[in-house]
């Protein structure tokens, strides 16, 4: 499973164990702005059997140099296109059964993939060590290596999918299947596809894969404090003022109810990057908040999951804590303080019952799901979530029993758009064949120290990256709006 990101990282994580439950998890980490950390990581609170971090040609070299029968691709839409051509490029030439040609630069010999019996869950990103096979004697002629199969290729997104609705989707076009988290987003998926004569067959309706925990009960009095959760985001609202308001507010609550208990669940620690840019972290916001925080109102970390298990009301403005709160049967609340608007996100939630706003929270309003827009939104706590995959269990099995899959056919091709795909591509290392570029092409054949010092200075010049975006851009864009 591929991630380049701590929330992609928890999706694609759990979405392979959802698939394919009792099979090895191979993890890799895509290098770039957004790579979590350990901290991060274990903050999720899903581990994997192996972990490393790759760039595009490393990831490409590993995935077709071992028999993995299935792949989780939990990136930005970019990241997946340029994969898809990656393993197009290494495995065609025989029906999607091709040679991995980054193994064969590398030496190395594979063994070939075999198809489980159907109904059988694959191993999700998974393989078994590769065989080695003894070196030939001088002079003799060796029979080339039988094709080996490529990947089954399975992708999707990560939460609510509000904006660059087209643009995300055929950038994942070409997977085999693209998961859809509601009945709701798969009918929207298959009419993207529709609409420029794509192939649909590839979109499967399945539920976000972190839906989950003990249905809510009410507290009995003086069990514990009334607790108010409001989730934070890292990007909307997107500027200070803006921030600024639902922080006071969210204080202004705690001192109008002392008896509550207000959580400001955040994403991340200052310098951590997680999907989406946070310049004005709430962390620096409170530090400038006048008279600070109340006492019964405070800053916390940790699994969503957990901070939900004492929660009686979720406030947020459009993140997808309000889908696992709803999933729960905890009170949500998706707020209209700064409007309905398509730049945050809350407008997906237009007909649930959830919009309120903190003056209505204030004075002790609790939303009410409506449960039509739950049941489309795949949220519903009505037993049904425990069957949400065996749809893509049954696709993905069927695809693995076939003697060849097809080959990797993207919408996007220099013929399709000619003016984008080959900028997408350059940005991950790849030209427009699919073969990597720059230093990620000869990588395999760099010796041992060669390698080391390679890696030494792009971590290097990874972390000067990392500063230039999360501190000195911030503080040039807030100068030129002075």
């Amino acid at each position: 499973m591929l991630a380049d990101s701590d929330t992609r990282w928890k999706w694609g994580a759990l979405t392979a164990h959802r698939i394919a439950p009792d099979h090895r998890l191979d993890g890799f980490l895509l290098r770039g702005r957004a790579t979590p950390t350990a901290r991060q990581l274990d903050e999720v609170g899903v581990r994997a059997d192996s972990l490393r971090e790759v760039t595009t040609a490393g990831f490409l070299r590993a995935v077709t140099g071992e028999p993995y029968d299935v792949v989780v691709l939990a990136c930005v839409g970019g990241a997946v296109q340029a994969m898809l051509h990656g393993l197009a490029r290494a495995t065609s030439g025989s029906g999607g059964a091709g040679r991995n040609a980054a193994g064969e630069a590398a030496g190395a010999a594979a063994a070939p993939g075999t198809a489980p019996a159907p109904g059988t869950a694959p191993a999700p990103g998974t393989a078994p060590a590769p065989g080695t096979a003894p070196a030939p004697a001088p002079g003799t002629v060796t029979a080339p290596e039988p094709p080996r199969r490529r990947p089954v290729v399975v992708t999707g997104y990560v939460g609510v999918v509000y904006e660059k609705l087209a643009d995300g989707l055929l950038l994942r076009h070409g997977a085999d299947v693209v998961l859809a988290n509601s009945r709701h987003d798969a009918e929207r998926f298959r009419a993207v596809y529709a609409g420029v004569r794509a192939g649909t067959q590839s979109v499967v309706e399945a539920a976000l894969p972190f839906l989950g925990g003990e249905t809510y009960r009410e507290p009995a009095p003086g069990e514990r404090p009334y607790t108010v959760c409001f989730a934070v985001q890292p990007s909307v609202p997107d500027n200070r003022a803006g921030r600024d308001h639902l922080l006071r507010r969210a204080a202004g609550h705690a001192r109008l109810h002392p008896d509550r208990e207000v959580l400001i669940k955040l994403r991340s620690k200052p310098g951590e990057h997680t999907t989406h840019i946070e310049e004005l972290p709430y962390q620096k916001l409170v530090a400038r908040l006048p008279g600070g925080l109340p006492a019964n109102c405070r800053l916390v970390y940790g699994h969503m999951g957990e901070v939900l298990d004492r929660t009686d009301l979720l406030v947020t403005v459009s993140s997808t804590a309000a889908l696992e709160a709803l999933h729960r049967g905890i009170p949500t609340a998706v707020l209209t303080d700064l409007g309905i608007r398509e730049a945050l996100g809350n407008h997906h939630f237009l007909g649930s019952g959830c919009l309120a706003s903190w003056d209505e929270l204030d004075a002790g309003h609790r939303p009410e799901p409506d449960r039509s827009w739950l049941a489309r939104q795949g949220v519903a706590a009505d037993g049904h979530y425990e069957h949400a995959f065996d749809a893509a269990r049954e696709r993905i099995a069927e695809l693995l029993a076939r003697p060849a899959l097809p080959p990797i056919a993207p919408y996007y091709t220099t013929a399709t758009a000619p003016g984008y795909l080959p900028g997408i591509l350059t940005r991950y290392g790849l030209d427009t064949r699919g073969e990597p570029t720059g230093s990620g092409a000869d990588d395999t054949a760099a010796g041992g120290v060669r390698q080391a010092v390679r890696g030494a200075v792009r971590d290097a010049a990874r972390g000067a990256y990392r500063h230039g975006v999360q501190r000195v851009a911030p503080v040039i864009r807030r100068l030129g709006e002075l």
